[in-house]
C-alpha cells in the first residue's frame, strides 16, 4: 500500500516550501502584518518592521553572494546592537547557522569555538576586533568571511567588510531558500562545567515551539515594548524575549548591557512595558538611586530566570512595583531555553518554585535509573518537548548521555509536588556534600537573604580535610548596612541545622558574574579555596 503522502519529489518539495515555518519566515510575516509599526530602537536608530525585514534580506543576500550557504556556520562576537538583531534573522532566512559568541571570552576560548564549529566566517564588533584576530590565528582559520560592526565609529580594518554597508544597500528581495523544521539554525556554546563548552544545535522546530510557549504562558503580546539589556549571545534574551517580540510584532529597545542607570532611564523614555532581568540585575535596579527618581509607571510585566529570586527581593519588588506582574522562567540552553514557568498569581504562594511545565513541555524528576521519583523526593529534572535541541555538535557521547531513554537530562536536581510544581534544589555540581550530608546551596542562600542588610549572597562548597566539603558563604552587604560576620553566623544559627550552617563566612563588595547575570560560583570556589588551609594544618 502506498503512503498517504506519497508524491513525486517535485510535488513533495513544493508542499514543504508552502508549509515552511522557519525562524527566518517570522520576520517577513510580521512585516507583512505590521509594516509601519516600530520594531527596533537602538540609540538614535528607529526601524519599522518593513525596514527591519528589508535590512535582514539585504544582509542575507550579501552573505549568499559571499559564498555562505545553508548549513554553513557564521560566528558573531558583539555586544547587543541593531546589527546583531539583523544578523539573527538574516542568517535564519538562508539557513546559515548563527554561532553567537560570549564577548567575555579570551582569544584562546573564542578560537576553540571557531575551530570546533567549523565557522566559515566571523562578524565582530570593532572593540572586540583584537580578540577576534587573535582567535582566528589560534584556530588556524586565515580564510573566510570577515564582517565588521563599527559600534564605536572605527573604520573596518583591511580584509574586513562593513556590515552597515550590507544593511544600507543591495538586494532587498526575500531569499528563496528552503529551510526545514529540523535544519540547524543556531549553534549555542554553553559554559558548562567541563573544560570546553558544548555546541548546542537548535532548529526552527525547537525555537518556534519555544516561542509559542513563552508567548502563551508568559503573557506576551504585540502591544509590548520591551527593553533588551542582557546579552543577546545568550538564548534567554535572544530567544525567550527578543525573537518572541519579533514573532508577535512587539517593539524592542536594545541596550548594550544592563547598566542600572541607563536601563531605568530607558524604561521612562521609551515607555517600556516589559523587562527581563536575572535576580542579580533586579537587585541592582532596586539599589540604584535612580529607581525612585524615574517614572516607571509604564512597566507592567517583569521576568526573571538564571536563578531563583530570593523571597525577600521578591517581596520588595512587589512592594515597589505593585503594578508589575512577575514570571519566573526556568530552563537551559538545550531547551531553547524555556522548560517551566511560575506565573504572577503564584509568586508569593509558591515562592522559590520554578513553576509547572510550559505548554509544549513535559517535565519529571527521576532517579539514577531514570525511574520517576515520588512527589517530594529529590531527582534529576528531565524533559520531553519539541523545544529540545538536536544534540551537541560533534559529540555523540555527550548527546547520547544527555538524551538517554528518550528524555533530555538537565543536570539539575529538583523536587516535584503532587500537582506538578517544580522546585530546583541545585545543580548537581552545586550540591554540597559535607560530612556525609547533602546541603542545597539555595536553601542556605535564602536563609541569609532574610537577614536585614544583605544585598547579595552566594553559597558553595570548598575542599575540607575533615568535612570533605565545607559550606561557605560570600555575603555582599547593602550600602550603609551595619553587617558583620558575627551577625550572619548568629542568624543562620537560629534558622538552620548545624550541618547546613556555613563553616566560613566572607564579606565582599561584589560577586563575580557573567554578562547574563549568573553568579560565577566556580570563580568563588577558586578564590576562597584556601580558607580551609588552617584546618588542614591543625
Amino acid at each position: 500500500m502506498s503512503s498517504l503522502t506519497s508524491f513525486t519529489p517535485a510535488t513533495a518539495a513544493s508542499i514543504a516550501r508552502a508549509r515552511q515555518h522557519s525562524v527566518g519566515d517570522l520576520l517577513r510575516r510580521t512585516a507583512l502584518r505590521y509594516p509601519d509599526k516600530l520594531a527596533v530602537v537602538d540609540g538614535a536608530r528607529r526601524a519599522t518592521f518593513a525596514e527591519f525585514d528589508a535590512a535582514a534580506n539585504r544582509v542575507a543576500n550579501a552573505l549568499s553572494a559571499r559564498g555562505l550557504a545553508k548549513g554553513d556556520r557564521l560566528a558573531l562576537l558583539s555586544h547587543n546592537c541593531w546589527q546583531y538583531a539583523v544578523l539573527a534573522f538574516a542568517t535564519a532566512k538562508i539557513g546559515v547557522v548563527l554561532v553567537p559568541v560570549n564577548f567575555m571570552l579570551g582569544p584562546e576560548e573564542v578560537g576553540f569555538i571557531l575551530e570546533h564549529s567549523d565557522a566559515s566566517g566571523v562578524i565582530v564588533e570593532d572593540a572586540l576586533a583584537a580578540t577576534a584576530v587573535a582567535a582566528l590565528a589560534a584556530a588556524g582559520r586565515p580564510d573566510g568571511l570577515r564582517g565588521w560592526i563599527g559600534l564605536h565609529g572605527t573604520a573596518a580594518q583591511d580584509g574586513w567588510e562593513d556590515v552597515d554597508g550590507w544593511i544600507a544597500s543591495g538586494d532587498a528581495s526575500d531569499p528563496d531558500v528552503s529551510v526545514g523544521d529540523d535544519d540547524p539554525l543556531r549553534l549555542m556554546y554553553t559554559s558548562g562545567t567541563e573544560s570546553r563548552p558544548k555546541g548546542v544545535m537548535l532548529s526552527s522546530r525547537s525555537l518556534v515551539a519555544q516561542y509559542v510557549s513563552c508567548a502563551l504562558d508568559g503573557g506576551m503580546d504585540g502591544d509590548d515594548v520591551e527593553a533588551h539589556a542582557l546579552p543577546m549571545y545568550h538564548c534567554a534574551q535572544l530567544d525567550c524575549f527578543f525573537s518572541v517580540d519579533v514573532y508577535l510584532g512587539a517593539t524592542s529597545v536594545i541596550l548594550p548591557g544592563p547598566d542600572p542607570v541607563a536601563l531605568l532611564e530607558t524604561v521612562e523614555r521609551e515607555g517600556v512595558t516589559k523587562l527581563f532581568c536575572p535576580p542579580t540585575v533586579w537587585i541592582s535596579l532596586l539599589r540604584c538611586p535612580d529607581f525612585d527618581r524615574r517614572d516607571l509607571s509604564s512597566l507592567r510585566k517583569g521576568y526573571y530566570g538564571a536563578s531563583a529570586m530570593p523571597v525577600e527581593v521578591l517581596r520588595e519588588l512587589q512592594q515597589r512595583l505593585p503594578d508589575v506582574r512577575l514570571w519566573n522562567f526556568y530552563g537551559q540552553t538545550e531547551m531553547a531555553p524555556l522548560a517551566t514557568i511560575l506565573r504572577p498569581h503564584e509568586q508569593l504562594a509558591r515562592a522559590g518554585s520554578a513553576g509547572r511545565a510550559a505548554v509544549n513541555v513535559e517535565t519529571r524528576c527521576v532517579d539514577d535509573d531514570d525511574s520517576p521519583v515520588a512527589p517530594g523526593q529529590v531527582g534529576e529534572i528531565v524533559h520531553r518537548s519539541p523545544h529540545a535541541a538536536l544534540g551537541y555538535y560533534r559529540d555523540e557521547d555527550k548527546t547520547a548521555a544527555a538524551f538517554r531513554n528518550g528524555w533530555f537530562h538537565s543536570g539539575d536536581l529538583g523536587v516535584m509536588t503532587e500537582d506538578g510544581y517544580l522546585s530546583v534544589v541545585d545543580r548537581k555540581k552545586d550540591m554540597i556534600k559535607t560530612g556525609g550530608e547533602n546541603v542545597a546551596s539555595r536553601e542556605v542562600e535564602e536563609t541569609i537573604y532574610a537577614l536585614d542588610g544583605v544585598a547579595e549572597v552566594a553559597v558553595f562548597g570548598i575542599r575540607h580535610p575533615h568535612w570533605i566539603e565545607a559550606v561557605t558563604a560570600v555575603v555582599v552587604p547593602k550600602p550603609g548596612a551595619r553587617l558583620d560576620v558575627d551577625h550572619v553566623r548568629a542568624h543562620v544559627r537560629d534558622h538552620l541545622a548545624g550541618y547546613k550552617r556555613p563553616k566560613y563566612v566572607v564579606l565582599a563588595d561584589s560577586l563575580p558574574k557573567n554578562p547574563s547575570g549568573k553568579i560565577l560560583k566556580r570563580e568563588l570556589r577558586e578564590r576562597h579555596a584556601g580558607l580551609a588551609d588552617a584546618d588542614a594544618q591543625a
